[in-house]
C-alpha cells in the first residue's frame, strides 16, 4: 500500500503575517489577547485569508476500537465499557455529544475495532469496522499489515465524507478502553524516550497498577525495537484500527487544507505519527487542551503546540477539543470585529 509520505503543503504565510499585523493594530496592548492571537494567526494561515472567518461548520468524528492489551491490567475499567460507551454516543448522553450539541458541532462515531458486534446500532456506525479488538501489543503486533491498510483506507473515506460536507474545522476523538497504552507506545517510539516518561494513569490506575502499565509499555517497546523507527511499522506494531484510521483522517484533511483541532493523548499520538508519515501535517493542527497524561505533554512540546485549555481533563473522546471550540471562535471574532487603534 502506498502511504502518503510526500510533504503536506504549508498554510499561507502571507495570510499569517497579515493577521499578525492586524492584531498588532487592534485597539489593545500588543499581545494582550494571548493565545487567542496565536489562534487567529493560525486560522488565517489555514484559511488563506485575513481576517479569517469564524468556523461555523465544525465537524467531530469519534473513532472507536478495543485493544488486546486491555486484558492485561492496564486500565481501571473492563473492555466491555467501550461497547457501552458507543451506545451512549448513539443515545446522545456521552460527554462529547453533550458538548457537541452545546457548541453546534456535528458529531459522528464509527466503530473500527470494538470487540462487540454492536447489534441494533445504526448501520453507518459499523460500516468501516476492520476487526474486533487488536492484538496485545506487548506480545504481538496490534494489527496485521492488511488490517492496517484497511483501517487507513477507512480513514481516508471518513475524511472525504467530512470534506464533502464542507467542514471548516475537524475534531478527531477516540473511544476505547486501554487506548492510552498504544498511544503512549506511539509517542515513546516517535520521541525515542522510555516507557516511564510517557506512562500516565489513563482511566485512573495508580501505584502497583501504574507500575505494571509502565512495564507493559516497556515490554512492547522492547519487542518492536528499531522497527518502530518506521512510522508505518510503528502503527502496525502498536496501533489499532481506530488509531490508524485517525492518522489517515488527519493526513487527508491537512492535504485538503482544512484545520484540525486536536484532543488529548490519543489524538496527539496520532498527530505525531501523521507528521512522521506526511511532514507538514502538524502545521494544520492546533492543540485543544493539555491532558494530564505525561506522554501528551512531551509530544506537545516536541510539536511546538501550545494547548488552548489547561483544565486537567483526561476523558478523551474529543471532549477537550470540543470544550475549546468557543475560544477558537472567539479568536476569529476578535480579529474580525475589534476596532483598530487608528479608528478611535
Amino acid at each position: 500500500m502506498a502511504i502518503h509520505t510526500a510533504p503536506v503543503p504549508a498554510p499561507d504565510m502571507a495570510a499569517r503575517e497579515a493577521a499578525r499585523r492586524r492584531l498588532d493594530q487592534l485597539a489593545k496592548p500588543v499581545g494582550s489577547l494571548g493565545i487567542l492571537e496565536d489562534l487567529a494567526v493560525w486560522l488565517a494561515g489555514c484559511q488563506r485569508r485575513c481576517p479569517p472567518t469564524v468556523p461555523q461548520r465544525v465537524r467531530a468524528v469519534v473513532l472507536a476500537g478495543d485493544h488486546g492489551v486491555a486484558r492485561y491490567g492496564v486500565s481501571a475499567y473492563p473492555r466491555e465499557v467501550t461497547a457501552a460507551m458507543v451506545r451512549a454516543f448513539v443515545d446522545g448522553t456521552a460527554a462529547a455529544t453533550v458538548l457537541a450539541r452545546q457548541h453546534q458541532v456535528e458529531l459522528q462515531i464509527y466503530d473500527l475495532g470494538v470487540d462487540d458486534d454492536l447489534d441494533g446500532v445504526p448501520e453507518p456506525l459499523t460500516r468501516y469496522k476492520v476487526r474486533r479488538s487488536s492484538g496485545p501489543l506487548q506480545l504481538e503486533d496490534a494489527l496485521t499489515p492488511a488490517d492496517a491498510e484497511q483501517a487507513y483506507q477507512a480513514g481516508e473515506s471518513i475524511a472525504r465524507e467530512l470534506l464533502a460536507d464542507d467542514a471548516e474545522l475537524i475534531i478527531i476523538g477516540d473511544l476505547g478502553i486501554g487506548n492510552t497504552t498504544p498511544a503512549a507506545c506511539l509517542i515513546a517510539a516517535a520521541l525515542g524516550v522510555g516507557a516511564e516518561q510517557v506512562t500516565g494513569s489513563g482511566t485512573g490506575v495508580r501505584g502497583a497498577e501504574l507500575a505494571h502499565k509502565t512495564d507493559v509499555i516497556k515490554a512492547a517497546l522492547d519487542r518492536v525495537g528499531d522497527r518502530a523507527a518506521d512510522p508505518w511499522q510503528r502503527l502496525i506494531a502498536f496501533g489499532s484500527a481506530d488509531l490508524v484510521a485517525a492518522v489517515a483522517v488527519m493526513i487527508t484533511t491537512a492535504r485538503a487544507g482544512v484545520p484540525i483541532l486536536l484532543d488529548g493523548l490519543i489524538s496527539v499520538a496520532e498527530a505525531i505519527t501523521a507528521e512522521d508519515l506526511a511532514p507538514g501535517t502538524i502545521a494544520w493542527c492546533a492543540a485543544g487542551h493539555r491532558s494530564t497524561e505525561p506522554g501528551q505533554q512531551l509530544a506537545l512540546q516536541k510539536l511546538g503546540l501550545r494547548p488552548i485549555l489547561d483544565a486537567s481533563m483526561r476523558l478523551g473522546e474529543g471532549s477537550g477539543a470540543l470544550a475549546a471550540v468557543p475560544l477558537l471562535r472567539s479568536a476569529a471574532l476578535l480579529i474580525n470585529r475589534m476596532s483598530l487603534l487608528s479608528d478611535l
